[in-house]
This record gives C-alpha cells, structure tokens and sequence, in this order.
C-alpha cells in the first residue's frame, strides 16, 4: 500500500472511529509501527488529526460560521457541482422543499436558469430572491419567526405552516455529519425543529453536504442518516464512509 493510501485509509477510519492506536493501523497494513508513527507525524502537521501516546485521534472543527452571509463565498465550486447534481433528482411538475443552506441557493440558481415548471417552497429569503423575476417556476414562500443568521424563516409558527404539506423531494443543508456517532447538526435549535419537520413531511430527503463538513460540527443534532434517502456531496467518499453510508441505506450521489 502506498503512503498515500495509508493516509487515506488513517483519516476515513478516524472519521468513523476517533481514535485509533498505532499497533493496531500496523498489523492491518501489515507495516511497521514506526511506519505508522511518521504517517501520523505528517498527517498532524498537515493539521489532520492529533497524536496521543500510542495513536491519534481525530479533529472534529465547529467553525462557528452562523451567519449564512459568511459562508456564500466558501466552497462555491463544491456548492455548484452539489447543485448539478441534485437538480437532476428533480422531476416535472414536482413539489420540492429547499431549505436554508448555501448549497441550496445555488440549486435555486440553476432551477430559475433552467425555468424548469416545478413548485418551490422555500423558508429562505435568499432563494425567494433568485424567483423574484419572472419564470415558470411556482414559488411558495414559508413564513413565520425570522432568523437574521439564517436569512430565513424557523421555529414554531413556521413548522405550524409546514405540517400540512407534502413534498416529492426536498434538499436539507447541515453544519456538520458525524459519521460514528450517526448524527447530522445545526447550529439553531429552532432551525434544526424546522428541518425535522420538514423530514417527515417529505417522499424523499437528501442532504446536501461539501466534503469538508465530515469533519465538522454543529451544536444541535438535527437528524439522523437513516432519516434520509441520500447525501450529495462533491467528492468521492472512501471506501469506509461509502461502507458506511450504505449499511445505513443511503444512496451516494
């Protein structure tokens, strides 16, 4: 195995474990210890994870980015390709969720672009903006308590709205996806009660993630892998998360 496959292999057993122990990476990759102990040298500079005596762990970031304003210019081209590939779930005619994520407003983008004859609803101001001009695109906007951070729309009276409707698919943005302890987190309680909601009352629920957020965390835990049809994502996962993701039923997009 190359060094560069051993790497790989370090960091995807981290994401699902937290730790792991220098005896045990050694006899799997049938190497040496000290082998192990410069591949974990180099990945902590790298600033990837963090030795402990006689292993490592991993490091877990929770940028604490609130506000959806701070996050439109990071990972723009990662969104665009995420939105590519989502759009192409969607169906004539459909009625779809988008839900407030930065991910989103660029599949909005792309919806209005493409004029496409479908209904959106949406509690994000962002992308009741980009249906502001005229398209065939029907848009239903889900008011209720706003979030400034959020650019959007969450909480009791906004859930209140949502019990009644029934989506084909909707399209749910998360801070962060904890693969070993199964969890997907928010940084708003109201906003992660709005995203359970709008789970529940949907057909199909993808959630759309830059790869960058498997090593991020949020502060409330929102849902589940198993509350979802698939994840879209915009790098190809490793073999240990996609193991993973598909022990959980999830479809990898």
């Amino acid at each position: 195995m190359l060094q560069k496959e051993r790497h790989d292999h370090i960091l995807a057993k981290l994401n699902l474990e937290s730790s792991i122990r220098v005896r045990d990476i050694a006899l799997e990759y049938n190497v040496t210890e000290d082998c192990i102990r410069k591949d974990l040298a180099i990945l902590e500079k790298e600033g990837k994870l963090k030795r402990i005596h006689g292993g490592a762990v991993s490091i877990r970031e929770n940028p604490h980015t609130f506000n959806v304003s701070a996050r439109l210019d990071k990972y723009v081209e990662e969104k665009k390709c995420i939105a590519r590939k989502a759009i192409e779930l969607i169906k004539p005619g459909a009625m779809i969720f988008l839900g407030i994520s930065t991910s989103n407003i660029e599949l909005a983008k792309l919806i209005y672009q493409r004029n496409l004859n479908i209904t959106v609803v949406t509690n994000s101001v962002d992308i009741l903006l980009i249906f502001s001009a005229e398209c065939d695109t029907n848009l239903i906007f889900i008011g209720g308590g706003f979030n400034k951070t959020k650019d959007g729309f969450v909480g009791a009276i906004t859930n209140e709205i949502l019990k009644d409707y029934q989506f084909d698919i909707s399209f749910i943005g998360v801070v962060g996806i904890d693969l070993k302890h199964n969890q997907l987190t928010t940084y708003d309680v109201n906003d992660g009660m709005t995203k359970r909601l709008v789970i529940s009352r949907s057909k199909k629920c993808y959630v759309v993630v830059e790869g960058a957020k498997f090593e991020q965390d949020g502060n409330f835990v929102c849902a589940r892998l198993e509350d979802f049809n698939g994840i879209i994502t915009d790098k190809e996962l490793n073999n240990k998360q996609k193991e993973y993701l598909d022990k959980k039923g999830l479809e990898i997009i």
